[in-house]
């Protein structure tokens, strides 16, 4: 692996192999960045100096023209970062513009353009069959044909760090309905995937040109609200019950950090349609979450037991000749895995509120609390048997506008239908 001239550990999760990019606040004003280690290292004054020809796609406030430039632009670019922060030669020039993390605000990296949100786990998806239908506990007869998915509300979409305002919203009450704060906040672990290059409308993207248009990934945080979910979600799906916060990382870790930990495909019954078939170039990531609940580890869902991959939902978003925008992004939907402690969603964890879990506290956890902080973090097989970081998403809850502040406990067993 390629060493680097900075003072960093071995292990570092954010070393020269990782490199991924965001913006951050240096003296109010917004600035392209790459992380490596504890540092942003300013990609403005640095392309300028190092790489004039690129210099313009950091010349504004976030990533978006570097997303859209392309996956050429993207390798000049991770190629001569990688270059100056291994040579020595380079060190005097570009010392003064690696800025400390600590303490350092970053914002929302990219303009998002539409978010899609999917249901991609095999294990969250019968799982939450098993709450919601225990008589009739099986998958929906279109889950193993397609990526099944809804459009989501671009606008609602945060940097880690912001705090999330409990939603209100109607919820079914007995007989009747009433209106008011959630009483059912849930967090969902997902992989988010960034959009760089667009493609033109009308023309289906194929698997084999993901990353010719997705530029990286990011940890995603879709918080839901199960009560309000359930009871506005049929027909047509989630609506305020999700749209009102989806906190995704400040980083963007690129594809070309993550090459070795492509791993092949879960095994599929039936196999997928043509335009689904990844056989050969499956890009299903070994992806290792862990989530913190008020700094507590309360569960390490696997993203390589997902049943559809991040290539696979893509070609599918766009089989119908809906085109990709730069700054797309869809979410991978809650990644659980097969064990008790592989659980991404309160959901799951508290087995639709019936079951609360316990903390090393004492306390007994089922969905939100106000004040509640939530924390997900995640590596990565790196080259030469390193790991490498996905940037962390956090949250925390606040109070609803009327005040009301639910203590976390799990309500009455009754299970809100709506999973995703």
């Amino acid at each position: 692996m390629t060493a680097t001239w900075l003072d960093l550990p071995a292990d570092d999760p954010f070393g020269i192999a990782t490199l991924p990019y965001g913006v951050v606040l240096t003296g109010g004003q917004p600035q392209p960045a790459v992380r490596i280690g504890g540092f942003a290292l300013l990609l403005r004054p640095a392309t300028a100096a190092l790489l004039p020809e690129h210099a313009q796609l950091f010349a504004g406030s976030n990533l978006d023209a570097f997303l859209a430039a392309g996956p050429s632009s993207w390798l000049d670019v991770r190629t001569a970062i990688t270059g100056w922060l291994a040579d020595g030669a380079h060190r005097e020039q570009l010392e003064p513009l690696l800025v400390p993390l600590a303490g350092l605000p970053t914002v929302l990296p990219f303009t998002v353009a539409d978010y899609v949100d999917f249901y991609a786990s095999e294990n969250h998806a019968l799982n939450a069959s098993r709450v919601f239908r225990p008589d009739s506990s099986s998958l929906l007869p279109n889950w193993k044909h397609l990526p099944v998915g809804y459009h989501g509300r671009a606008g609602t979409v945060v940097v880690s760090g912001t705090d999330v305002r409990r939603p209100q919203g109607q919820r079914q009450a007995g007989d009747g309905v009433e209106f008011g704060p959630s009483q059912r906040l849930d967090m969902e672990a997902e992989v988010g995937f960034v959009v760089g290059a667009g493609s033109s409308h009308g023309q289906p993207v194929p698997i084999g040109d993901f990353a010719r248009h997705v530029f990286g990934v990011v940890l995603l945080n879709d918080w839901s609200a199960r009560d309000i979910q359930a009871w506005e979600y049929v027909p047509l799906g989630p609506f305020l019950g999700k749209s009102f916060a989806t906190s995704i990382s400040a980083w963007i870790t690129p594809l070309a950090a993550l090459e070795a930990a492509r791993v092949p495909a879960v095994p599929r019954d039936p196999a997928p349609l043509p335009y689904l078939d990844d056989t050969g170039d499956s890009w299903n990531l070994d992806l290792s979450i862990e989530v913190r609940l008020n700094g507590e580890l309360i569960a390490r869902p696997p993203f390589a037991t997902m049943y559809w991959t991040g290539a696979q939902m893509m070609a599918h978003l766009t089989v119908n000749g809906a085109s990709l925008r730069p700054g797309d992004l869809y979410g991978s939907g809650t990644v659980s895995g097969p064990e008790p402690d592989q659980l991404g969603s309160l959901l799951e964890l508290s087995w639709g509120g019936s079951r609360p879990f316990p903390l090393s506290d004492g306390s007994q956890h089922g969905y939100l609390a106000d004040g509640d902080e939530v924390v997900m973090t995640a590596s990565a097989p790196g080259p030469d048997g390193a790991r490498i970081g996905i940037a962390e998403v956090r949250g925390r809850i606040t109070a609803a506008l009327d005040g009301s502040a639910p203590d976390g406990s799990a309500p009455d067993g009754s299970a809100p239908d709506g999973s995703d």
